[in-house]
């Protein structure tokens, strides 16, 4: 054993976050979907053998699945111990994807394996990654109306994929029996098992270098400076209760929004997120499973601390109320595979609301919030095969007290990018018209909300059935101290040149097109911080100068004077926010 002094705590700390980096790493590289490859939507971790909380998660993966693949490895250890799961071996990989067991939606697949060391499990690896398909009424899983989970796709609970790390056939046979492009899953399968085992061979260089005592004290150690860290956030903040709320545009069946309302209590170092007073189940596919909207929690307070290492003892001070009786609870068989991507989203804009009142220098205004979900199945005749192609979109991060939001940023949970235009065209027959920023989207403020983008795709050969679940369509991301709500997500389906908005502005399911049809996107800009008025005309002007703005709007949203060729004219820009304002 080796002695634990701070810089071996340190050494370890790293070690354990470059096992879960490599992971992450690993199972891209060898990933053949894009939306893993190319998108990064996975994300990879280490759990503890006891009750499956976190020790490590890399720095590569998904926030969103900080708290999700906790809760299922969780249910995996408790499931074996009652008898519900057959008893681990030596290299076997548990897969699940249910989401009432700890997940999200059925698209997010876990693995789960177990480390052996001296004849006992030390610990679990889990990994997630989004599989593009599986099954269920539409091609990529996003059913915009469905009612039920069934009609999402195949729901497997944990079983052994990999016994003594070989696949088993019958449950691979059954898998691909249920899912598109079945064929294509292989390589997938094989990169999350990969990573898996990577991630124990790297293990356990720590474990014969350090010791295993000295390793199982430092991680206690972690996860007891993680708590107390948090704790020192918290506990400046003035007690008191916080309230905000945000929206969901509509379940896909209902066109009426849902609202998560959210009161944060902040007592002594601990903060309490109460969700009790949102709306009830829904019908459609927008309600949260428990770990959800828990992960969705602990993510929006790391976006607010990031400074806190990734460790279980980072949640402890933050105490979340069960939300039974509303759509953030939602149990067997409520629909959820609008959960993950955008419900999520929805939980991090109401924290971000909320804890902004208490620490108006340290939060931002709301972020995009949409994951711009666009799934398009069909056949492609030039290779007389299937395809099933999923695309996600950046948007605009929140202003905040010192700079302008990010535009084209990742989702709120997690570091997903856009897959590449050219990796998407080589791959599937569509072609991208368009793919910019879209100027003008974020909220006005002090400080802008970033923008979000424009992007315009062709379908160039045979037939295919789009899907979309997205969010904002309604209300915009919200500004904050004074600052202005970013600009909502459009979606446009051109058919036979004919355009089309759904009913539900950002959601719909299964649009017929063939080759020459198009489908338009635009994506949410984030919400400004701080009075528009109160914006250094210079930056107004540089904004104008870059296209983001014209000199009307520079007028009009910022207060800001401008002649015919766009000098900057001060004398006029106060005389003009005396009379706006």
């Amino acid at each position: 054993m080796t002695p634990l002094d701070a810089i071996t705590l340190s050494v370890i700390q790293a070690a354990l976050q470059q096992t879960c980096d490599e992971m992450d790493l690993t199972f891209s590289r060898a990933a053949f979907s894009p939306v893993i490859a190319e998108a990064n939507d996975r994300s990879d971790g280490i759990y503890s053998a006891e009750d499956g909380s976190l020790i490590a998660q890399g720095s590569q993966g998904l926030p969103v699945f900080v708290g999700v693949m906790q809760y299922s490895t969780k249910t995996i250890i408790e499931m074996i111990a009652d008898g519900r799961c057959l008893p681990p071996e030596e290299g076997d990989i548990y897969i699940v994807n249910d989401p009432y067991l700890g997940g999200t939606h059925l698209m997010d697949v876990r693995f789960v394996m177990p480390v052996w060391r001296d004849g006992k499990i030390f610990c679990w690896l889990s990994n997630t990654g989004h599989w593009p398909d599986i099954g269920g009424s539409v091609p990529g899983g996003f059913s915009a109306s469905a009612t039920a989970v069934e009609q999402e796709g195949l729901r497997l609970p944990p079983v052994k994929l990999f016994k003594r790390k070989k696949l088993d056939p019958e449950i691979y046979a059954i898998i691909c029996s249920n899912i598109r492009v079945a064929d294509q899953r292989i390589g997938d399968i094989r990169a999350q098992a990969a990573a898996l085992y990577v991630g124990q061979e790297r293990l356990f260089a720590i474990l014969d270098r350090y010791g295993d005592e000295t390793v199982v004290a430092a991680i206690s150690e972690l996860r007891k400076r993680a708590a107390e860290q948090m704790r020192a956030h918290i506990a400046p903040i003035p007690d008191g209760v916080y309230r905000s709320k945000a929206f969901v545009d509509s379940d896909g069946v209902v066109d009426q929004p849902l609202a998560i309302a959210l009161a944060v209590e902040k007592q002594g170092d601990t903060l309490t997120f109460d969700f009790s007073e949102s709306s009830p189940p829904c019908i459609g596919p927008m309600n949260s499973v428990l770990a959800t909207t828990l992960s969705s929690v602990y993510l929006a307070m790391r976006h607010i601390f990031p400074d806190v290492p990734i460790s279980a003892g980072a949640f402890e001070p933050l105490i979340v109320k069960r939300p039974e009786g509303t759509f953030l609870d939602a149990k067997y068989p409520r629909p959820v595979s609008g959960c993950a991507a955008e419900v999520s989203q929805r939980i991090a804009e109401a924290v971000f609301a909320a804890m902004v009142q208490a620490l108006p220098e340290k939060v931002t205004a709301a972020p995009a919030g949409s994951s711009g979900n666009f799934a398009l199945g069909g056949n492609d005749p030039a290779r007389g095969r299937d395809y099933v192609m999923y695309q996600i979109s950046g948007g605009g991060y929140g202003g905040n007290v010192a700079y302008d939001g990010l535009s084209n940023g990742c989702s709120t949970i997690g570091i997903s990018k856009s897959p590449p235009v050219e990796i998407m065209e080589q791959a599937y027959p569509v072609l991208y018209r368009h793919y910019a920023l879209r100027e003008g989207s974020g909220g006005a403020g002090m400080h802008r909300g970033g923008f979000g983008l424009a992007y315009e795709v062709e379908i160039l050969r045979g037939e295919a059935r789009a899907s979309f679940v997205m969010d904002h369509g309604r209300t915009g991301p919200q500004g904050a101290c004074g600052g202005k709500d970013g600009a909502v997500n459009t979606v446009t389906v051109f058919r036979d040149g004919k355009p089309h908005v759904p009913k539900h502005l950002s959601k719909e399911q299964d649009i017929p097109l063939k080759a020459g049809d198009r489908v338009r996107v635009g994506t949410p800009g984030g919400g400004g911080y701080g009075d528009p008025f109160r914006r250094d005309p210079a930056l107004v002007l540089r904004d104008v100068m870059l296209g983001y703005y014209t000199i009307e709007q520079a007028k009009e949203t910022f207060g800001v004077a401008l002649s015919a060729d766009g000098q900057l004219d001060l004398a006029a820009t106060q005389t003009l926010r005396s009379a706006l304002s």
